[in-house]
């Protein structure tokens, strides 16, 4: 019988479009076992992955750079914007809207400079990274301009990880012809859910509790 991605396929859907929705499991799946595991937070799961899925729409390091020019732009503008005494919403609607015109030049400084790569990137990707500015400002707000900032890093770091996980040509041609493995990926992230130990981060933060309590013990 054929597969539903032999029937997808010949249906007209495009094969990358196919891969990536059979990828964005997995993408949801690293962000998750980084979160519980390793201790990566970032910017929630959805920020994450929608970035993933950006990179792979404008290529790697047009979206890295699209990335450090949206963050750059929106710091500069908090700070511009901080005693103007605007309410939250009409700040941020000036904030996105100076963000979009500055990737716009970026984009047009692309052409001049015979990057056709980065001056063909679609608005769809754009948005979705743009969209990373009002999260910036609202942690920025709450928790603090380190912990934004450390957080906006670690959301770069786990897309791009996903990024090479989902571009991985092996790893596609797996699940394109089977794509049962979507359902193993759901039981790993029963696994990941369970898991109650010390994330490896807490690991290197308590690491002088850990040795005070261990010491003890070996005497």
């Amino acid at each position: 019988m054929p597969s539903i991605v032999q029937i997808a396929l010949d249906q007209g859907v495009p094969r990358e479009t196919v891969i990536y929705i059979l990828m964005y499991p997995v993408i949801l799946t690293v962000i998750a076992a980084a979160r519980q595991i390793i201790g990566i937070k970032a910017f929630g799961i959805y920020t994450p992955s929608i970035i993933a899925v950006a990179f792979l729409a404008t290529s790697l390091k047009y979206g890295l750079a699209i990335f450090f020019v949206v963050l750059t732009v929106a710091l500069g503008m908090r700070y511009a914007l901080k005693n103007t005494k605007l309410l939250y919403m009409s700040r941020t609607a000036i904030m996105l809207s100076v963000v979009a015109l500055s990737v716009l030049l970026f984009l047009v400084l692309g052409g001049s400079f015979r990057r056709t790569g980065l001056a063909n990137v679609s608005i769809f990707p754009l948005l979705i990274i743009i969209t990373i500015v009002e999260k910036f400002v609202v942690v920025q707000i709450e928790r603090g301009f380190k912990t934004a900032t450390y957080l906006a890093l670690e959301t770069m770091l786990l897309a791009t990880a996903c990024y090479f996980i989902v571009r991985f040509e092996p790893f596609q041609d797996l699940v394109m012809s089977f794509p049962p493995t979507v359902i193993i990926i759901v039981i790993l992230n029963v696994v990941i859910g369970k898991w109650t130990g010390l994330r490896l981060s807490e690991y290197f933060r308590f690491r002088d509790v850990i040795n005070d309590v261990e010491l003890p013990r070996k005497k």
